[in-house]
């Protein structure tokens, strides 16, 4: 794990996450959601028109410098699941037959089917997070990955955002198993998006108190949009709302625990059960 900074108005709590305007460290109960960045208490309304919020002059802008590169991306974990998911479509369209139509042995290997896990091969439901079945759907993830994880890195960490994203696809693959048929091959990265949404929830009710905000109603609207849909792995999206929320309330709740060890072993719990669950679906498919 690296090593956290401390929270400029409680020195006793590790944080992650920085002020996108002056750059202080800040904790959960500091931090504000803006509409570009998470900013601390002094600097929730730059930008906020005149007469709208906190009056005239509370707030100033502060120069800070430019950061530059990757190493420095706010959010380079969200970059490179980007990336990476990008670059194995353009292979998957390569191998099988152009733009819109991927295949190829890359993704036959990698998809989610339920025989095929119960016979020896666990890593598809982490691969299948990596595989998308066209254009269409791979933007769409990616422009909600690339949104929302930048957010909920910043907040987390890039380790703990990590872990979440994986553990929630985990329980993702293991929802869509466990609620569709599991000989009815399933890609995409849906589960862990969904995990994401399910952090940014809990980050939002930590701030606000409230689950009724702009979270939760992105939620509702996604899961409308999966039902009205045809096609879409429901499971799978539950599985990784499901994740994704009980992975973060559990790194939030630990965070400040004696060791920093105890969040992120009950994560790694969260998605061994997971595959737990997987496995029992599946065992009487095995070829």
């Amino acid at each position: 794990m690296d090593q956290a900074p401390h929270c400029y108005r409680h020195p006793d709590r590790e944080t992650y996450v920085s002020c996108s305007e002056c750059g202080r460290p800040i904790c959960d109960e500091c931090m504000t959601f803006a509409p570009v960045g998470i900013r601390c208490p002094e600097h929730a309304t730059v930008g906020t028109p005149r007469g709208v919020g906190t009056p005239r002059g509370t707030a100033q802008r502060v120069a800070r410098p430019v950061r530059s590169g990757f190493v420095s991306h706010p959010a380079p974990a969200t970059l490179v699941l980007v990336l990476a998911n990008v670059a194995i479509y353009l292979i998957t369209a390569y191998q099988g037959n152009g733009p819109n139509l991927p295949g190829g042995s890359l993704f036959n290997d990698w998809l989610l089917q339920g025989a095929a896990v119960a016979s020896g091969d666990w890593y598809r439901l982490i691969t299948a997070m990596f595989l998308h079945g066209s254009l269409l759907h791979l933007g769409f993830n990616m422009l909600a990955l690339w949104w929302l994880g930048s957010i909920v890195e910043q907040a987390l960490g890039t380790w703990r955002f990590l872990l979440v994203y994986f553990v929630a696809g985990l329980a993702g693959s293991a929802g869509a198993l466990l609620l569709s048929n599991p000989l009815q091959p399933t890609v995409g990265a849906s589960g862990a998006i969904y995990g994401i949404l399910g952090a940014l929830l809990i980050l939002e009710w930590l701030q606000t108190g409230s689950l009724a905000g702009p979270a939760m109603t992105l939620i509702v609207l996604n899961l409308a949009l999966s039902l009205a849909i045809p096609g879409i792995s429901i499971g799978g999206h539950l599985g990784g709302l499901v994740g994704g929320i009980a992975a973060t309330w559990v790194l939030t709740q630990t965070r400040y625990a004696r060791s920093p060890l105890i969040g992120p072993g009950l994560v790694v719990l969260i998605g061994v059960l997971s595959i737990a669950v997987a496995y029992v679906r599946v065992e009487n498919y095995a070829i």
